[in-house]
This record gives C-alpha cells, structure tokens and sequence, in this order.
C-alpha cells in the first residue's frame, strides 16, 4: 500500500489500537453492562477494518454524509464510512483522537474561526490526507451555509477533485410534495452508486434491512419512554450511542436490535428494583444541542459532583417514524421523510423554530426537567438565534435555563473547567431538590422483564 494511502486510514488505525484493550477488559470483566458497552465498540472496529480492507485491496467503498439513509448502503452491500467520523466515532464512547496540534494546524488553513469547527477539523483532515478516498462520495449540502461551503471546499481539493459525487437536493418544505421529490432524489442516488460500484439494489432485501431497522426503532422508542423514569435509570454514557447505533453504526443488522433489547431489559429492571446507574440523583437535565467530543469529561463530573442527570438530549429526541414496508414507493418515501426532515441538526435548523420550542417543550413536561442547558455551539448559529425564544418558552414553564457558550470540538474556546464552573453557579441558585416536578406524571414498566433479556 503507497505512503498516502496509509496515512488516510492511520486515524482508524489508531482508535482501533486505543479501543481493542478497552474492549478485551470489558470482556475479561463485562460486570451487568459490560456486554452493551462492549458491542459500541465492536460495532466501531469492525467498521473501521472494512474500511481499512477495503483501502489494501483496491475495493470500492462510498463516504456519506449522516443524513443518507444507511438502509439503502446496506442493502446494497456497499462498504461505506461516516464522512464526519474522524471527530465523531469515538465521540460517543469518549475517546475522539484528535489533538491540540490538529487543531493549531487547522487554525492555518487560513478559514474563519467563526465558521463551525467540526467543519474545519473536517478540512483540515482532509488537507493532511487523513481521510479515506472513496470510489464515490454521498455529500450534503443542508442545513446551514456551513455545510454548503464545506461541501465546496471539500471537492475542490486535489485528491477529491475527481471523486463523483452526488448530493440529493433538499426542497426547504416539509409537506406530501417535498417527501416525494426527495424520494426521487434517492432513488437517483442508487442509481449513481450503481454505476460506480458495480451493485445493484434488490427491493427484497431493501424491505428486509428496514423491517429489522423498524425493530431498532421500536425498541428506542421504548428506550426513550423508560428514560421519562425518576430516578432515570443509566448514566447518559450508553445513552448517548443509541443515535450511532442505527443511523450511523450501519443498519439492518440484528445485532444492533438485540443491543436495544439488552438496553431496555437493563432499564426495565433498574426502574422496577429502583437501582439506577447513578445513585444520589438531584437535577434532572435537557441537554440541547449536540454533544461535545469531550463529553466523557463532563457527563462524569456531573454525574458524580452534583447528582445531574441528563434524562433526554436533542440527538435522542428527534421525531423517527416507523417506514411503510409494504412497497418500493412506500419505502423510499419513508427513508426520504427520516432524512429530509427527522435528523439531528437537520430538524431543528432547516426550518421554523418552533421545531426546537416544541421540543424542549415537550421534553420538560414529559421527563419532568429540572433545568435545560443550551450548550450554545459556536457553530451552531441558527441555534443561537433559537436561543431567546428557548429562553422565554423555560420561563413560561418554570424552568431555569443555562446558556453556556462554548465549541464542541475545541477546548481552548471555552475550557472544560469554565464550563463547569458555569454549570455549578447555575445549580447553586437553582437549589436542586427545590422544584416542582413531581406535579408531572412518572412512567410505569412491567414487572416481568424476561421478554426483553437478550437470547
């Protein structure tokens, strides 16, 4: 293999080298959720050494962006990686690899340092030749000008300039008429990996891969339910994989379904024994926006320092419906409805802010919040301009609210230790223990939990 393509693939090889002793712990000593911890990792390596085969040996693999449906790259048998997935794989288990000498070194690239930096870490990757070179390229062009720009940037470069590409175009409406021209826009997008893959997509095997998808769903939905408990029942460290798991782990496979299943068991029978993850629980929290990369420094702190839990968070509580199976129209419709409108970022920027005040709003009262924090990402600028209205619909609920400020890849923005100084002001006045929550209604589970614990 030449000199640039091992370097493009020396990120995955470098989690997978901090990840495997991670892993053979967990297995050495799985204790009670050991083996759910254990399958996010797994899921991230194997999907790491496909690629990386896929690189020695010359065989065609697709980059996506996460708004693609994973369902139709399945089905199609097309080895593929999260675009984004350099900052975000291991985002979720705490262990992204990026460093402060990456960051310096994107700082040189001359781009604004206004403009959002999980899209300048992005370029920077890809100006020091760190990012596999597909035989096509899934983009995406929604849901802010960021995006747009990066999507021109990125195939501008030298060693993409000649990748095809293909980015479905988003109608900005969200009504019967849009969900069919995006339909149509996926089924352009099989016919372009058709033609430079050399796969074909069987409809049979596209309805059996969204049936099992369908499945995972369900059982998040009920995850999702059963997190409304008091005491909620996990630490939000597994939380906080439930949305990689379907969406950008792959999808259609069973193992991921019977990780849900083992998910709900585990919560069902912590809420039924009353013996959640984190004793001592006092502050029941709304995190609204994306998580930072270095959230497995502060989700601890949290945890541990304040008895603050965060019972939902604006990646899990975006609005996925279960897809018709019952045709091909019926399918493509659906998966055009999930993307176009149902993503993380995607909902709560590409239209009215009303989407994010609906939200929250429901969130509160649903899994009785004791306080929202708007993280306030600095690339995020439609969310700053969400901000005073998230602000005023907290204070017709009753709810105290925390702007912080802060970027979710660079440190040197807003220092961990600011912001949990800026957390731990916040609960002082708040006087947690003090609120009015136990007026809104607490979630019930069976007490026979048999039927959820995994074969």
């Amino acid at each position: 293999m030449d000199e640039k393509k091992l370097k493009s693939v020396s990120r995955m090889k470098e989690e997978i080298a901090i990840f495997e002793p991670v892993l053979a712990a967990l297995r050495a000593d799985p204790g009670e959720m050991g083996h759910l911890q254990a399958y996010l990792i797994e899921n991230l390596l194997d999907n790491h050494r496909r690629i990386i085969s896929c690189v020695e040996e010359g065989t065609p693999f697709l980059a996506s962006q996460y708004t693609n449906p994973v369902e139709i790259l399945t089905a199609m048998d097309v080895p593929w990686y999260f675009h984004v997935q350099q900052q975000f794989a291991a985002g979720g288990t705490g262990g992204s690899v990026h460093t402060e000498e990456d960051l310096e070194e994107m700082d040189r690239l001359g781009i604004p340092s206004d403009c959002c930096t999980l899209l300048r870490l992005l370029l920077y990757y890809q100006a020091a030749g760190l990012l596999p070179i597909p035989a096509a390229y899934l983009a995406l062009t929604e849901p802010c000008d960021g995006v747009a720009g990066l999507h021109a940037a990125f195939m501008n470069h030298p060693d993409w300039r000649d990748v095809p590409v293909f980015c479905p175009d988003p109608p900005y409406h969200d009504d019967p008429r849009a969900y069919g021209y995006y339909a149509g826009e996926l089924k352009r997008m099989v016919e372009f990996i058709t033609r430079h893959t050399g796969k074909a997509l069987d409809m049979d095997r596209l309805k059996e891969v969204v049936a099992e998808t369908n499945r995972g769903y369900e059982l998040w939905f009920e995850y999702a339910y059963l997190r409304r408990a008091v005491p909620t029942p996990h630490s939000y460290v597994m939380p906080m994989s439930c949305f990689y798991i379907l969406n950008t782990g792959g999808a259609g496979d069973p193992r991921h379904t019977q990780w849900y299943r083992g998910m709900v068991a585990n919560a069902e029978a912590r809420i039924r024994q009353t013996r959640p993850e984190v004793p001592h629980q006092k502050v029941r929290l709304l995190w609204y926006d994306i998580q930072p990369l270095f959230f497995g420094e502060l989700v601890p702190w949290l945890e541990q320092e304040w008895g603050a839990v965060i019972c939902m968070d604006m990646v899990s509580y975006c609005p996925y419906e279960l897809i018709d199976t019952s045709s091909e129209d019926a399918m493509f419709l659906g998966l055009a409805k999930r993307a176009l409108n149902h993503s993380p970022m995607i909902h709560q920027a590409r239209g009215l802010a009303a989407n994010a005040i609906e939200d929250i709003t429901r969130i509160v009262r649903d899994y009785r919040i004791d306080c929202v924090v708007f993280p306030g990402h600095m690339g995020h600028k439609d969310m700053a301009a969400t901000t005073s209205l998230a602000r005023e619909a907290c204070r017709e609920l009753g709810v105290p609210f925390r702007y912080i400020g802060m970027d979710i890849c660079d440190k040197r923005y807003t220092s961990v230790e600011e912001i949990k100084e800026k957390v731990s002001r916040f609960f002082a006045v708040m006087k947690p223990g003090e609120l009015a929550r136990e007026a809104w209604p607490s979630v019930r589970v069976p007490g026979d939990v048999s039927h959820r614990l995994p074969a």
